[in-house]
């Protein structure tokens, strides 16, 4: 992200000035429900109608292992709608033991892309009945010119906001994994790191499902250090490797010397949001979600964009871009 002062088009001073000095910021009602209703019922589509007769059985690991995702389903999901199932969705045997539906941990990666109604969060021209206006005043909601995703991106300093990537996260009932602390720019790595989470609430996300948690003002301090690449020497799959480049977006705000008494093991704020709110992350923020051992689903959709203007992606990135680059966003 840029150090220039940005437009405030898309968020207030006081919602910039939180997402500052937190690293992220939860905005109500940031979709209608009719837009919502509109994500889910794609969602559910896209759960029934996937085949298994010829699915690898792809699995999810939400773990730090290096070879936690690796196969070349996975690798090649960058310009294609993929489905990735629990860990916990089998037997020790192989079997599955829950229905297809529920037993997806997440779809990806190009869901902003090949799935309309996803795609038009990005390009309101494109389905211009599906998004309506924010249901509270100050809200989010992708028709409005002045607060679709592109005009956020530019109120948090980004010249060329690019989506590289997009995900329906399903968190299932009774098995959805736990999601260790991390930071975003670990696995969306730029030189130097800019990536922001859009974090959009289809489904009530509380305690019990698994919301997510964050720790205040750790992207300010947090270095990235280690980056989520493909392995090298030819290898197949992928690993962690340490980051030789910058571990900080430029700018005076960042660096190991803004701890102030904060730590990794500091408290956690819990992000607990209803459907249709959204939450933009920082990418050297740290933030986790807890087990769904619920009966109670929470499916999100999540897209992740980075600067595409003075940066530089690297060819070790375990997700590369398709043959049209990334997808810019478009303003309405």
């Amino acid at each position: 992200m840029s150090s220039e002062q940005p437009s405030t088009g898309g968020l207030t001073p006081s919602q910039l000035a939180d997402f500052e000095r937190d690293g992220y910021l939860v905005i109500p009602n940031a979709l209608p429900p009719t837009t919502v209703e509109a994500l889910l019922a794609e969602t559910h589509q896209l759960l029934d109608d996937f085949s298994l007769s010829e699915h690898p059985m792809t699995r999810f690991s939400t773990g730090e292992k290096s070879d936690h995702v690796g196969d070349d389903y996975f690798l090649t999901s960058g310009d294609k709608i993929r489905f990735f199932f629990e860990e916990d969705a089998f037997s020790p045997n192989g079997e599955l033991l829950k229905p297809k539906a529920r037993a997806i941990n997440k779809i990806g990666h190009y869901l902003h892309a090949l799935s309309p109604p996803f795609a038009a969060l990005l390009d309101p021209a494109l389905n211009p009945d599906l998004l309506g206006a924010g249901t509270s005043t100050g809200s989010v909601a992708a028709g409005h010119k002045e607060s679709h995703p592109a005009a956020v991106a530019r109120a948090l300093g980004f010249r060329d906001p690019r989506c590289l990537q997009s995900m329906v996260i399903c968190k299932q009932p009774e098995i959805g994994g736990a999601v260790p602390p991390h930071q975003d720019s670990t696995f969306l790595y730029t030189d130097p790191p800019s990536a922001v989470g859009f974090w959009y609430a289809l489904e009530d996300a509380t305690a019990e499902n698994g919301c997510l948690s964050f720790l205040p003002g750790s992207h300010r301090w947090a270095p990235v250090r280690q980056r989520f690449a493909r392995a090298a020497d030819g290898r197949s799959g992928t690993e962690f490797m340490d980051n030789a480049g910058p571990q900080f977006p430029i700018g005076e705000e960042y660096g190991e010397d803004k701890k102030e008494g904060e730590g990794a093991d500091g408290e956690y704020v819990m992000g607990e949001v209803k459907a249709g709110s959204l939450i933009l992350i920082h990418g050297n923020l740290l933030h986790k979600s807890e087990r769904n051992t619920s009966q109670k689903g929470r499916i999100i959709y999540t897209f992740h964009v980075i600067e595409g203007e003075g940066t530089t992606y690297d060819a070790r990135n375990w997700l590369q871009p398709p043959a049209e680059g990334f997808t810019k966003l478009v303003r309405a």
